[in-house]
């Protein structure tokens, strides 16, 4: 993650298609997780052909898990994000809500977050700003850790880094969430 957050993926390209060269089937649907970060990173090298083909196997390798796991919101976020950047928005945006109903908030207040976060990611991405923010607004207002590089929370200073939230960029209502933290000009 931290590789993406930089836009400097190089490193992690290669480490990640030399541990895809030779999966380990005890991981499960961890492979098709790790496929997705490999599209994301050829995705921001800029190598959309590259990322486009991870996608599309690590949907091919997620589908069948879900069939199994059908509750299982991680995997169920995973396959949501790989379909964002295969372009299948109505399967990407149907995905974190089958997630929030399976794992909702006002049940699970530590896991609960995880997919309103890939809502967010899901819906900066496919267009649609205004329920990317709304999802912004109601985790920055809660504690709770992301869904994303070892739960690690989305806070003001990760949405500024994140290049999944480059659509948003512009947006006054998104400038407003991250102005918390930007740099105080300097007084002289």
């Amino acid at each position: 993650y931290q590789a993406i957050l930089e836009r400097r993926p190089a490193q992690i390209i290669a480490r990640l298609k030399e541990i895809l060269a030779k999966p380990d089937p005890a991981l499960g649907f961890i492979n098709g997780e790790l496929r997705f970060w490999l599209g994301w990173a050829q995705e921001v090298a800029g190598d959309h052909a590259a990322a486009q083909e991870s996608w599309r196997q690590a949907r091919s390798e997620l589908e069948p898990f879900l069939k199994e796991q059908p509750e299982n919101y991680n995997l169920i976020g995973d396959l949501a994000l790989t379909n964002m950047g295969l372009g299948d928005k109505a399967a990407a945006l149907a995905l974190p809500e089958r997630a929030m109903a399976a794992i909702p908030i006002e049940k699970d207040a530590l896991d609960g977050p995880g997919p309103i976060e890939i809502l967010a990611r899901v819906a900066a991405s496919m267009g649609d700003p205004s329920r990317a923010i709304a999802a912004l607004q109601k985790l920055l207002s809660i504690p709770g850790g992301g869904a994303l590089a070892a739960s690690t929370p989305l806070t003001a200073a990760l949405l500024r880094l994140d290049p999944m939230f480059d659509p948003l960029r512009n947006d006054a209502r998104f400038q407003e969430l991250v102005a918390p933290l930007a740099p105080k000009p300097a007084n002289k």
